[in-house]
Protein backbone atom coordinates (compact mmCIF):
# COMPACT_ATOMS: atom_id res chain seq x y z
CA UNK A 1 0.00 0.00 0.00
CA UNK A 2 3.11 2.29 0.83
CA UNK A 3 4.25 1.63 -2.13
CA UNK A 4 1.28 2.60 -4.51
CA UNK A 5 0.86 5.53 -2.41
CA UNK A 6 4.79 6.58 -3.48
CA UNK A 7 3.56 6.34 -6.85
CA UNK A 8 0.58 8.69 -6.18
CA UNK A 9 3.01 11.33 -4.64
CA UNK A 10 0.66 10.88 -1.10
CA UNK A 11 1.05 10.53 2.21
CA UNK A 12 -1.06 8.35 4.73
CA UNK A 13 -2.18 9.90 7.53
CA UNK A 14 -3.96 7.76 10.10
CA UNK A 15 -5.70 8.67 13.43
CA UNK A 16 -4.67 7.03 16.81
CA UNK A 17 -8.33 5.70 16.84
CA UNK A 18 -8.10 4.06 13.74
CA UNK A 19 -7.91 0.22 13.86
CA UNK A 20 -4.66 -1.68 13.72
CA UNK A 21 -4.21 -2.96 10.13
CA UNK A 22 -4.82 0.92 9.20
CA UNK A 23 -1.99 2.09 11.90
CA UNK A 24 0.21 -0.17 10.79
CA UNK A 25 0.16 0.84 7.27
CA UNK A 26 -0.03 4.24 7.26
CA UNK A 27 3.30 6.97 7.25
CA UNK A 28 2.21 8.66 10.35
CA UNK A 29 0.01 8.01 13.27
CA UNK A 30 -1.05 10.69 15.33
CA UNK A 31 -3.69 13.07 16.75
CA UNK A 32 -5.77 15.00 14.10
CA UNK A 33 -4.24 18.31 14.42
CA UNK A 34 -0.46 16.86 14.47
CA UNK A 35 -1.54 14.87 11.35
CA UNK A 36 -2.67 17.94 9.60
CA UNK A 37 0.89 19.93 10.19
CA UNK A 38 2.50 16.54 9.41
CA UNK A 39 0.49 17.44 5.95
CA UNK A 40 1.29 21.06 5.84
CA UNK A 41 4.57 20.19 6.39
CA UNK A 42 5.33 17.29 3.76
CA UNK A 43 6.35 17.64 0.14
CA UNK A 44 3.87 14.73 -0.88
CA UNK A 45 0.99 16.65 -3.51
CA UNK A 46 -1.62 14.15 -1.88
CA UNK A 47 -2.87 13.45 1.54
CA UNK A 48 -4.53 10.60 2.28
CA UNK A 49 -6.59 11.19 5.78
CA UNK A 50 -7.13 8.25 7.55
CA UNK A 51 -10.19 9.57 10.09
CA UNK A 52 -13.18 11.25 9.85
CA UNK A 53 -14.37 14.21 8.00
CA UNK A 54 -13.90 17.36 10.47
CA UNK A 55 -10.11 16.01 10.36
CA UNK A 56 -10.06 15.36 6.35
CA UNK A 57 -11.18 19.27 6.34
CA UNK A 58 -8.19 20.83 8.79
CA UNK A 59 -5.60 19.34 6.86
CA UNK A 60 -7.28 20.94 3.88
CA UNK A 61 -7.13 24.27 5.86
CA UNK A 62 -3.72 23.81 6.56
CA UNK A 63 -2.42 22.31 3.30
CA UNK A 64 -4.77 24.48 0.79
CA UNK A 65 -2.71 23.68 -2.38
CA UNK A 66 -2.19 19.99 -1.81
CA UNK A 67 -5.05 16.97 -2.45
CA UNK A 68 -6.76 15.75 0.57
CA UNK A 69 -8.57 12.61 0.39
CA UNK A 70 -10.91 10.78 2.76
CA UNK A 71 -10.92 6.99 2.45
CA UNK A 72 -14.41 6.71 4.37
CA UNK A 73 -16.03 10.36 3.39
CA UNK A 74 -19.16 8.70 5.12
CA UNK A 75 -17.13 8.77 8.25
CA UNK A 76 -18.46 11.95 10.84
CA UNK A 77 -18.57 12.30 14.00
CA UNK A 78 -21.00 12.72 16.99
CA UNK A 79 -19.07 15.62 18.90
CA UNK A 80 -18.38 17.75 15.69
CA UNK A 81 -22.18 17.29 14.48
CA UNK A 82 -23.68 18.69 18.15
CA UNK A 83 -23.16 22.16 16.90
CA UNK A 84 -23.99 23.79 13.99
CA UNK A 85 -22.87 27.12 12.49
CA UNK A 86 -25.96 28.81 12.51
CA UNK A 87 -26.23 27.06 16.24
CA UNK A 88 -22.98 29.00 17.19
CA UNK A 89 -23.76 31.98 15.17
CA UNK A 90 -27.02 32.18 17.21
CA UNK A 91 -24.94 31.63 20.63
CA UNK A 92 -22.83 34.38 19.68
CA UNK A 93 -26.04 36.66 19.20
CA UNK A 94 -26.61 35.89 22.61
CA UNK A 95 -23.35 37.07 24.27
CA UNK A 96 -22.70 39.68 22.26
CA UNK A 97 -18.26 40.43 22.47
CA UNK A 98 -17.65 37.39 24.00
CA UNK A 99 -14.22 35.05 22.33
CA UNK A 100 -15.47 31.97 21.02
CA UNK A 101 -13.08 29.02 21.97
CA UNK A 102 -13.48 26.07 19.58
CA UNK A 103 -12.58 22.48 19.66
CA UNK A 104 -10.90 21.29 16.79
CA UNK A 105 -13.27 18.50 16.61
CA UNK A 106 -15.41 21.16 14.90
CA UNK A 107 -16.44 21.54 11.01
CA UNK A 108 -15.04 24.09 9.09
CA UNK A 109 -18.41 25.93 9.08
CA UNK A 110 -17.84 26.53 12.75
CA UNK A 111 -14.50 27.23 12.55
CA UNK A 112 -15.07 30.00 10.50
CA UNK A 113 -17.26 31.09 13.46
CA UNK A 114 -14.88 30.66 15.83
CA UNK A 115 -12.14 33.37 17.47
CA UNK A 116 -9.78 30.86 17.93
CA UNK A 117 -9.49 26.86 17.95
CA UNK A 118 -7.66 24.90 20.82
CA UNK A 119 -7.10 20.99 21.32
CA UNK A 120 -7.41 18.95 24.65
CA UNK A 121 -3.71 19.63 25.22
CA UNK A 122 -3.55 22.92 24.62
CA UNK A 123 -7.26 24.20 25.53
CA UNK A 124 -6.05 25.76 28.94
CA UNK A 125 -3.11 27.14 27.65
CA UNK A 126 -5.41 28.79 24.64
CA UNK A 127 -8.27 29.76 27.54
CA UNK A 128 -5.45 31.45 30.15
CA UNK A 129 -4.06 33.78 26.75
CA UNK A 130 -7.66 35.22 26.83
CA UNK A 131 -8.09 38.07 29.32
CA UNK A 132 -9.33 36.68 32.61
CA UNK A 133 -12.66 39.43 32.11
CA UNK A 134 -13.39 38.66 29.22
CA UNK A 135 -16.34 36.08 28.49
CA UNK A 136 -15.90 32.84 26.76
CA UNK A 137 -18.21 30.51 24.74
CA UNK A 138 -16.36 27.31 24.78
CA UNK A 139 -18.11 24.66 22.33
CA UNK A 140 -18.50 22.22 21.58
CA UNK A 141 -17.46 19.37 24.25
CA UNK A 142 -18.82 19.65 27.85
CA UNK A 143 -16.61 17.63 29.63
CA UNK A 144 -13.25 19.34 28.00
CA UNK A 145 -15.18 22.51 28.69
CA UNK A 146 -15.97 21.62 32.07
CA UNK A 147 -12.30 20.77 32.53
CA UNK A 148 -10.73 23.79 31.45
CA UNK A 149 -13.15 25.66 33.77
CA UNK A 150 -12.29 23.83 36.81
CA UNK A 151 -8.28 24.17 35.80
CA UNK A 152 -8.13 28.23 35.15
CA UNK A 153 -10.95 28.41 37.91
CA UNK A 154 -12.18 31.20 35.46
CA UNK A 155 -16.45 31.02 36.15
CA UNK A 156 -16.96 33.37 32.98
CA UNK A 157 -16.60 30.20 30.71
CA UNK A 158 -20.00 29.62 29.18
CA UNK A 159 -19.90 25.85 27.50
CA UNK A 160 -21.69 24.36 25.01
CA UNK A 161 -23.64 20.68 26.13
CA UNK A 162 -22.25 18.50 23.17
CA UNK A 163 -20.20 15.58 24.24
CA UNK A 164 -18.45 12.34 22.23
CA UNK A 165 -21.01 9.68 21.96
CA UNK A 166 -17.91 7.49 22.62
CA UNK A 167 -16.26 8.81 25.37
CA UNK A 168 -19.45 10.07 26.85
CA UNK A 169 -20.17 6.31 27.38
CA UNK A 170 -16.86 5.56 29.69
CA UNK A 171 -18.75 6.13 32.60
CA UNK A 172 -17.48 6.81 36.09
CA UNK A 173 -18.58 3.67 37.44
CA UNK A 174 -17.70 1.50 34.89
CA UNK A 175 -13.82 3.54 35.89
CA UNK A 176 -14.26 2.44 39.94
CA UNK A 177 -14.81 -0.94 39.10
CA UNK A 178 -12.40 -1.19 36.98
CA UNK A 179 -9.19 0.63 39.26
CA UNK A 180 -10.51 -1.82 41.67
CA UNK A 181 -10.18 -4.43 39.83
CA UNK A 182 -6.76 -3.63 39.30
CA UNK A 183 -5.09 -2.16 42.18
CA UNK A 184 -1.53 -0.81 41.49
CA UNK A 185 -2.62 0.19 37.96
CA UNK A 186 -2.37 3.79 36.81
CA UNK A 187 -5.28 5.62 35.33
CA UNK A 188 -4.90 7.78 32.10
CA UNK A 189 -7.87 9.72 31.64
CA UNK A 190 -9.15 11.59 28.21
CA UNK A 191 -10.65 15.04 29.00
CA UNK A 192 -13.73 14.44 26.34
CA UNK A 193 -14.75 11.44 28.64
CA UNK A 194 -17.75 11.17 30.31
CA UNK A 195 -16.00 10.39 33.75
CA UNK A 196 -12.85 13.08 33.66
CA UNK A 197 -14.90 15.01 36.70
CA UNK A 198 -15.56 12.18 38.73
CA UNK A 199 -12.01 10.77 38.33
CA UNK A 200 -10.67 14.10 39.61
CA UNK A 201 -13.13 14.86 42.45
CA UNK A 202 -12.66 10.99 43.19
CA UNK A 203 -9.11 11.24 42.97
CA UNK A 204 -9.17 14.22 45.65
CA UNK A 205 -11.31 12.38 48.15
CA UNK A 206 -8.71 9.01 48.29
CA UNK A 207 -11.10 6.77 45.74
CA UNK A 208 -8.93 6.56 43.37
CA UNK A 209 -5.17 7.01 43.61
CA UNK A 210 -4.34 10.82 43.26
CA UNK A 211 -0.42 9.90 42.10
CA UNK A 212 -1.72 7.22 39.56
CA UNK A 213 -4.62 9.31 37.72
CA UNK A 214 -4.11 11.38 34.75
CA UNK A 215 -6.06 13.50 32.45
CA UNK A 216 -4.33 13.80 29.05
CA UNK A 217 -4.95 14.31 25.66
CA UNK A 218 -4.27 11.78 23.12
CA UNK A 219 -0.59 12.90 22.33
CA UNK A 220 0.09 13.08 26.16
CA UNK A 221 -0.92 9.69 26.75
CA UNK A 222 1.87 8.28 24.25
CA UNK A 223 4.35 10.63 26.50
CA UNK A 224 3.25 9.15 29.16
CA UNK A 225 3.70 5.76 28.20
CA UNK A 226 6.70 5.83 27.02
CA UNK A 227 8.55 6.46 30.25
CA UNK A 228 6.16 4.90 32.33
CA UNK A 229 7.09 2.39 34.71
CA UNK A 230 3.90 0.42 35.73
CA UNK A 231 3.20 -3.01 34.92
CA UNK A 232 -0.21 -2.38 33.93
CA UNK A 233 -1.84 1.01 32.75
CA UNK A 234 -6.17 1.44 32.28
CA UNK A 235 -7.17 3.79 29.14
CA UNK A 236 -10.34 5.58 29.58
CA UNK A 237 -10.32 6.40 25.81
CA UNK A 238 -11.35 4.97 22.26
CA UNK A 239 -9.69 1.62 21.90
CA UNK A 240 -7.98 2.44 18.99
CA UNK A 241 -5.25 3.99 21.46
CA UNK A 242 -3.90 1.03 23.16
CA UNK A 243 -2.28 0.07 19.57
CA UNK A 244 0.06 2.75 19.88
CA UNK A 245 0.75 3.07 23.33
CA UNK A 246 1.10 -1.34 22.90
CA UNK A 247 3.92 -0.30 20.44
CA UNK A 248 5.30 2.42 22.69
CA UNK A 249 5.72 -0.18 25.85
CA UNK A 250 5.89 -2.86 24.88
CA UNK A 251 6.65 -3.90 28.79
CA UNK A 252 3.38 -2.41 30.63
CA UNK A 253 0.27 -3.77 29.79
CA UNK A 254 -2.25 -1.59 28.58
CA UNK A 255 -5.95 -1.80 29.28
CA UNK A 256 -9.25 -0.09 27.83
CA UNK A 257 -11.54 1.04 30.66
CA UNK A 258 -14.92 0.51 28.91
CA UNK A 259 -13.48 -1.88 25.96
CA UNK A 260 -16.68 -1.39 23.75
CA UNK A 261 -15.32 2.64 23.79
CA UNK A 262 -15.37 2.09 20.04
CA UNK A 263 -16.12 4.80 17.53
CA UNK A 264 -18.16 3.30 14.46
CA UNK A 265 -17.23 6.35 12.43
CA UNK A 266 -13.75 5.70 12.62
CA UNK A 267 -13.53 2.17 11.62
CA UNK A 268 -15.62 2.65 8.49
CA UNK A 269 -11.81 2.91 7.02
CA UNK A 270 -11.01 -0.26 5.91
CA UNK A 271 -7.84 -1.49 4.16
CA UNK A 272 -10.31 -2.30 1.10
CA UNK A 273 -11.34 1.26 1.57
CA UNK A 274 -8.13 2.96 1.79
CA UNK A 275 -6.62 0.77 -1.21
CA UNK A 276 -9.67 1.81 -3.12
CA UNK A 277 -9.10 5.74 -2.38
CA UNK A 278 -5.68 5.23 -3.41
CA UNK A 279 -6.03 3.69 -7.10
CA UNK A 280 -9.18 5.95 -7.93
CA UNK A 281 -8.59 9.36 -5.82
CA UNK A 282 -12.32 10.08 -6.17
CA UNK A 283 -13.06 10.72 -2.72
CA UNK A 284 -11.42 14.44 -2.23
CA UNK A 285 -12.53 17.17 0.27
CA UNK A 286 -12.58 20.90 -0.16
CA UNK A 287 -13.53 23.66 1.67
CA UNK A 288 -15.42 27.15 0.32
CA UNK A 289 -12.52 29.27 -0.11
CA UNK A 290 -14.97 31.44 1.66
CA UNK A 291 -15.22 29.72 4.71
CA UNK A 292 -11.60 27.86 4.63
CA UNK A 293 -10.20 31.26 4.85
CA UNK A 294 -11.92 32.37 7.91
CA UNK A 295 -11.60 28.98 9.84
CA UNK A 296 -7.75 28.66 8.45
CA UNK A 297 -7.41 32.01 10.92
CA UNK A 298 -9.14 30.22 14.29
CA UNK A 299 -6.31 27.40 13.93
CA UNK A 300 -3.54 29.43 13.12
CA UNK A 301 -4.13 31.80 16.02
CA UNK A 302 -4.30 28.57 18.29
CA UNK A 303 -0.77 27.75 16.91
CA UNK A 304 0.81 31.04 17.64
CA UNK A 305 -0.20 30.68 21.48
CA UNK A 306 2.64 29.29 23.15
CA UNK A 307 4.12 26.34 21.41
CA UNK A 308 0.91 25.00 20.86
CA UNK A 309 1.58 21.48 21.80
CA UNK A 310 -0.73 19.34 19.75
CA UNK A 311 -3.00 16.25 21.12
CA UNK A 312 -6.41 15.65 21.01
Amino acid sequence: MRRLAAEQDAVILAHNYQSPAIQDVADHVGDSLALSRIAAECTASTIVFAGVHFMAETAKLLSPGKRVLLPSPDAGCSLADSITADQLREWKAERPGAVVVSYVNTTAEVKAETDVCCTSSNAVEVVRSIPEDQEILFCPDQFLGFHVRRETGRDNIRVWLGECHVHAGIRPDRLIDAVHSNPGAELYVHPECGCTTSALWLAGTGELPAERTHVLSTGGMLEAARTTSATEVLVATEVGMLHQLRSANPGTEFRAVNPRAVCPYMKLTTPERLLSCLRTGTTEIDVAPEVADRARRAVQRMIAIGSARTGE
